[in-house]
Formats: structure tokens, C-alpha cells, sequence
């Protein structure tokens, strides 16, 4: 619900269980009141105070009045170089040099529905779920417009915002930073919580208090990044997971990004969150526009886990465009770790037939099957069928596949070329790289310059045409290095800043055009696992590979760290043989899939090498996976402990809508003697109902929540076990 009071010149957002509010304060200048806990009926700028403070400017309408300054004041959307010196939201560079901007308000509209953004991801949704806000601020010596644009979807406390600047002049400027939001704080007594690691260390926790100075996280490797998380927290200096404020920030954008938060001199403290200014001027020729790329809050006053179920909530159903959305989705096969390149149609469908008679239901042919491809050095962009491989093509591989009660997917990686290629001896000058210079190799392949229409034309309509060549239910997108020498031949010397920021546009269109001309079409994502884990690529590919780490005790911290904002039905997660690939840890089958079904789903290795054994642990785990995906894909998900403490297990849980289902899984440490008899309390249950726990007994959920359910002794290192609960 969005308020305007004219009387008191505030607007004020509600949702279930937020207020958020501003204020046209005086000169028209647009201040933050307050964002926090359910308030009702009140104007609180009160808490906002002026004063007379040294070496903070005041604006010339001011006058005498040397208490008014933006330099103290907390700002909806910060301005640049007119008296507040703390972190900007935009900076434009004018045709006279001047970098200043001096917003002020103009206008606001409430109306409902939510906003659409062109070209780019945003949550969505129709009828009166959401209302939009849009506020007009304007630099008048400048003849800049301004506006700031809020979605807001009760339900889930979701606000999302957004920004467009039009050049309402005669002259050309040059946008040099824009920011999505802007959010500031009269008090600096915040942590801030960062997702950050490596490639197969993806999306680790860190937890800073907010010290004087800026602080924060960023990507300038044209993706989102195995490094950075576009998803960042601030929260009370108590909070965690079910107790305390939180604020989570999430940016729905898959290039370079920029969150940083700010402690001040006067212990206010600031976070702007959006497009990385690294290599980004933005040519506005006059009557043009620039938008900024969504950003979503979610606000919580109790604690991370109610922050993380309600951007599961609004990131399943308004955000990501899911063709299984309501039903289960097939169990995965795929061929990589059992062939690698070196496969033949009838190897393909020996392999295929050994997993439909374990219960898979979807097989993958990975990497190797186009062009001259029998290793990573050749073949990249020359999208058409190896036949010497697939006699008769894809058509008749997928028919035997289909034969055998499987659907076909397929592995794709469209953003990249290899020299040794066709397409690169016609088109050297496709590529990203700078005249003058050798382009850096990553993985023996270079980046095509999908900011160009004509090259996302060309590769779009070889991979169009092999996927109307047969039944393919399934493309898994991968893209295996970062951007470097980023130039391109068809941007003028003055607009090169705008290629990492088109790029990624390109990217956003191309996935576009798949999912309408193959409505049907599951896309996965993938950029060497998480590198490109972020919720604008969400928007396109309703699941990512979570991370090339397959080892089950890695993907715990990896998968719990992905928690705190994407919900579990996007996390890509298969089991694979052990030895470990990436750790060489050996953990038990049973355990594997305990981890897996925190995810997708799926399997990575070489069935017909299995013994009897792990072929019935092998069965029974996908038939369980069958018959509670519901379940763990759409029930509320709880995190019962953090395994970066290095406790004696890791626990989390599947809590369906109504309360009436549960599914516990726990997954225990390494093994030591004397180990201690432990007791795990649930969470999320009716403490009214009672529950079987496994098919047995009569237990009241309020006994379940607050003494807990004994844990099995291990008997080893990485144990498994799960509880299904069922009311009676």
C-alpha cells in the first residue's frame, strides 16, 4: 500500500510488515524518513534534525540558515557535488565539464501495477498484488530528469526499485554513475553481510560491523561474478536467524556491479547499490533515456530466515518464468563426467538406457557434439551438429533417447569462440578486444562482442536451427571465462565506456529470444557454476549450476550460503563420483543425494560404473527425490545451523505452506571419538498439530520446536539421514 499526504508532503510505503517513508522536505529536496517495522499514521521525519555543523555546505536558497545542509541530512537519492560528500547515487558529466547534480522534486504518481523496465529483468506481476510509485526529480541547470521508480509487493515486504534519466536539454552529457537505490540510516550501528569466494568456493558469508569509511563489495569482470555476490545484508548488531532487523539489498543484474555502504562522520550511514561507474560513461544525447537495472529490498524484523523465505517467496512466483512452474521437474542425467568429449551416438544411448532404469528422467548431452570439438581448444561458434559423432543428427539421437522414456537437453556456450573455428576466420574482427593489442586467452577461448546485433544474430539463428532440428527440452548456457580488452569495433572512440553494460543487455535479449520462440525450453544457466549466480539471469534461466564443486561437504557451505536470497528450486546441484573431482574427498553415496536434493536434482557421473549396490542407493534416492519435490522446492525453507561453525552436522528444512509437511535432512561432520548425544530442535511447525516423524509415533509440534528430535550417533565421517514429518 503506498500513502500520499499532502498536508505533511510524505509518501509512505506498507507492506505486510514494513513501513517505508519519505519526505519533500524544504527547497524541495527529497529526504528518507524511515524504513523499518510496521508503523501506522504517523509523519516521521521527526527523527530528522537539523543543525549547524562545520564544514557541511548549505544550498544558496537557504539563505542565512546554516543548519539546513544535504552534508547531514539523509537523502532518498544522493546527489553530486552540491554539499554532500558522502557516497553518490548518479554523477553526469555536462557539455560545459561541470559532474554536478542537484536534484530536487517535481511530482509523484501512485498507480497500480508494477512497472515495466525495457530490456531488462524485473520482478513482475498483474492485477492489484502490486502498486508503483514514481517520483520525478529534476536538475534544472542541468535539464536532467530524473525518476525514481518503486514496485511494491505486499505480500512478501518486497520493494523493488529503479531509476531512469532522461536528457531533457539540448546538449549531450555523459552519465557516469547511476545507481538503482539509494538507502540511508540515522544510525551506523550495523553489520554488513557480503557473499563472496572463488570459483568452486562461490557465495561465503561475511560478517563486518560498519566501520567509519566505505566499505562493501563489486564485480569489474563483466559478469556478477564467483567472487561477489550481487545480494549483500545489513542488519542490527544482534540480529540473526530468527531474531533482529535485516535489511537484504539484491540487485537483478548479471555485469559489473557496485554495493557499497558508508558509516559517516556523524554515525549515520549510507548504502548505494547498482552499476559499477568502472569503464561506464553513458552517452544521453538530448531527449534520451538511461535506466538503471532493478534493485529488490526485502526488510525483515525478525531475523535473516524470515528475510530469506520471503525473497523465495517473490523470486519463485514474480520473478523467475519457470515452463514447470507447479509441477516437478525431471531428474537429470548428464554425461560429462562418464564421456567427456570422447562419445558416440550409441555410447550416448548405453549410458542413457543404464539411467532410465535407475528412474532418470532427463538426459544431458554436454560439451562436444558441434563442430570440430574433441577438446576445449577447437570449435567454439561453429553451432551445427558433428555428425561423424550423431549420425543422422540431433533428431535421431533424441528419438532414441525419447525411446527410451527420457527427455533430450543439451549444453550450449553462445558468448564464446575458439581461433581454431569457422566462424573466427571468417570474423576475427566479432570478438572483444582492443586494435593494437593480442586478446587474452581464458580456457583457450575468446569472448564475441555480443553488445553487436550482427553477431548475436549470427549465433542465435545456428543454435535457433539446431534446436527446431529435434525435441530438446532443456539447454543448459554455460559461459567459462570473464571479460578482458573489452572494446568494441562498432561503438565509436567516445561510447566504448557503454560496452560492458550493452553486453549484458545482448545477453538479456538473446535469452529473450529463446524463451519466446521456445516457450517450453527449461534454460539453465551457468558461468563455470556460480559465476553468473544473480537474479537478473534468474529472470531468463529459472535454475543456475550452483557451482562446478559437486563435493557434498563443499556444496553444505556453498548451498547454505546461496540460501540467504535465491530459494532452492534455482540451485543446480547433482550427485557426482567420488573420489571428488575438485576435493578428491571420498563421501558416501547416501549422503551425496541428501545434498543434491537440496537443489535440483540431478546426477554427474558414470551409472554403468556403479555397483549393485549404489545402483538401488541410486534408485531409491531418485524415487525419494519424486515424491517430495514439491515439497523442497516450494515449501518454506529453514536454516537449523551454519556449517561454516563447524558444528558436529549440518541441518536445514522443508516446511510445506500449510504446516502439514516437513522434510528434515542432516548431514554430520567429520568424526570424533566420544561423540555427544544431540537433540535437534525444528522450526516452522504448528505447534497446535501433531506429527508422525517417519510413519511413526504422535508428536505435538510445539514439543518438536522447543525440545527437538534426537540425532542417530554417527557411525563415520558425512552421514545422512532425513525426517518426514506428516500431521496426522
Amino acid at each position: 500500500m503506498i500513502l500520499y499526504d499532502a498536508q505533511n508532503r510524505t509518501y509512505t510505503i506498507h507492506t505486510q510488515n514494513t513501513t517505508y517513508q519519505m519526505k519533500v522536505w524544504d527547497y524541495q529536496v527529497l529526504l528518507h524518513a524511515y524504513y523499518g517495522p510496521r508503523v501506522e499514521g504517523a509523519d516521521l521525519s521527526y527523527l530528522l534534525r537539523c543543525k549547524d555543523r562545520g564544514f557541511s555546505p548549505n544550498p544558496n536558497e537557504a539563505g542565512g540558515d546554516r543548519t539546513f545542509s544535504l552534508d547531514t541530512f539523509p537523502q532518498e537519492y544522493s546527489t553530486f557535488g552540491v554539499g554532500d560528500y558522502r557516497l553518490p547515487s548518479i554523477e553526469l558529466e555536462s557539455s560545459n565539464g561541470s559532474h554536478t547534480v542537484d536534484l530536487r522534486y517535481v511530482s509523484g504518481e501512485v498507480r497500480k501495477g508494477k512497472y515495466g523496465l525495457e530490456g531488462l529483468p524485473a520482478f513482475y506481476g498483474g492485477g492489484d498484488a502490486w502498486e508503483t510509485l514514481s517520483i520525478i526529480l529534476r536538475d534544472a541547470a542541468a535539464q536532467i530528469e530524473v525518476e525514481l521508480l518503486y514496485g511494491v509487493l505486499e505480500e512478501y515486504d518486497l520493494i523493488t526499485r529503479a531509476v531512469r534519466v532522461k536528457n531533457a536539454g539540448r546538449e549531450t552529457v555523459r552519465l557516469l554513475r547511476c545507481a538503482s537505490l539509494c538507502l540511508d540510516f540515522i544510525h551506523s550501528g550495523l553489520d554488513m553481510i557480503t557473499f563472496n569466494g572463488a570459483h568452486v568456493a562461490e557465495r561465503r558469508p561475511c560478517r563486518v560491523p560498519l566501520h567509519p569509511g566505505i566499505q562493501g563489495v563489486d564485480s569489474t569482470r563483466g559478469t556478477s561474478s564467483h567472487q561477489h555476490n550481487p545480494f549483500v545484508i545489513l542488519c542490527g548488531q544482534n540480529a540473526e536467524e530468527d531474531y533482529g532487523l535485516c535489511y537484504g539489498a539484491m540487485l537483478l543484474y548479471s555485469g559489473n556491479f557496485q554495493a557499497l555502504a558508508e558509516a559517516d562522520q556523524f554515525q549515520n550511514s549510507r548504502l548505494v547499490m547498482g552499476l559499477n561507474p568502472y569503464q561506464f560513461p553513458w552517452t544521453l544525447e538530448p531527449g534520451t533515456s538511461f535506466t538503471s537495472p532493478e534493485a529488490a529490498l526485502v526488510c525483515s524484523p525478525s531475523g535473516f530466515g524470515q528475510m530469506s523465505r520471503q525473497f523465495h517467496k517473490a523470486i519463485r512466483k514474480n520473478l523467475i518464468r519457470d515452463p514447470y512452474a507447479g509441477r516437478r521437474k525431471p531428474v537429470l542425467i548428464n554425461n560429462w563426467e562418464a564421456t567427456e568429449m570422447n562419445f558416440t551416438a550409441d555410447k550416448l544411448v548405453e549410458f542413457a538406457q543404464e539411467a532410465s532404469g535407475l528412474g532418470m528422467e532427463l538426459f544431458v548431452m554436454d560439451d562436444g557434439w558441434f563442430g570440430v570439438r574433441n577438446d576445449d581448444n577447437a570449435g567454439l561458434g561453429d553451432w551445427t551438429v558433428n555428425e561423424e559423432k550423431l549420425p543422422g543428427g540431433l533428431k535421431a539421437l533424441v528419438e532414441r533417447i525419447k525411446a527410451l522414456g527420457m527427455v533430450f537437453g543439451l549444453w550450449i556456450e553462445p558468448e564464446m569462440v575458439n581461433e581454431d573455428s569457422d566462424l573466427y576466420r571468417a570474423h576475427p574482427d566479432w570478438i572483444l578486444n582492443v586494435p593494437g593489442r593480442r586478446p587474452s586467452r581464458s580456457r583457450n577461448q575468446l569472448v564475441l562482442d555480443f553488445s553487436r546485433q550482427d553477431v548475436r544474430d549470427n549465433i542465435y539463428e545456428q543454435i535457433k536451427k539446431v534446436l527446431a532440428s529435434a525435441d530438446i527440452s532443456y539447454v543448459k548456457w554455460d559461459m567459462n571465462r570473464s571479460l578482458t580488452e573489452v572494446w568494441s569495433a562498432a561503438l565509436p572512440a567516445g561510447r566504448q565506456g557503454e560496452v560492458y553494460h550493452r553486453y549484458v543487455l545482448g545477453i538479456y535479449e538473446f535469452a529473450e529470444r529463446l524463451s519466446q520462440d521456445f516457450p517450453g525450453l527449461l534454460l539453465e544457466g551457468c558461468s563455470g557454476g556460480g559465476g553468473r549466480f544473480d537474479g537478473g539471469m534468474l529472470y531468463y534461466t529459472p535454475q543456475i549450476w550452483c557451482s562446478d564443486n559437486t563435493d557434498a561437504a563443499d556444496r553444505l557451505r556453498i548451498q547454505y550460503g546461496t540460501s540467504f536470497c535465491y530459494p532452492v528450486s534455482t540451485m543446480g546441484a547433482h550427485v557426482s563420483a567420488v573420489p571428488n573431482g575438485v576435493t578428491k574427498r571420498v563421501i558416501p553415496m547416501d549422503t551425496r543425494g541428501v545434498v543434491a536434493m537440496h537443489g535440483t536434482f540431478g546426477y554427474k557421473m558414470d551409472l554403468r560404473a556403479c555397483t549393485p549396490e549404489e545402483k538401488e542407493t541410486v534408485r531409491r534416492q531418485t524415487a525419494q527425490f519424486k515424491e517430495h519435490c514439491m515439497l523442497i522446492q516450494e515449501g518454506d525453507y529453514y536454516r537449523l545451523s551454519d556449517p561454516f561453525q563447524n558444528g558436529p552436522y549440518t541441518a536445514w528444512e522443508h516446511v510445506s505452506a500449510n504446516r502439514r509437511e516437513a522434510l528434515v535432512s542432516v548431514v554430520t561432520g567429520t568424526f570424533r571419538g566420544a561423540p555427544p548425544f544431540l537433540a535437534l530442535p525444528l522450526k516452522g511447525l504448528d505447534p497446535a498439530l501433531h506429527y508422525r516423524v517417519n510413519g511413526e509415533g504422535d508428536w505435538p509440534g510445539a514439543v518438536l520446536m522447543q525440545t527437538g528430535w534426537p540425532l542417530p550417533v554417527p557411525d563415520g565421517d558425512y552421514q545422512s539421514f532425513q525426517l518426514y514429518l506428516e500431521a496426522e
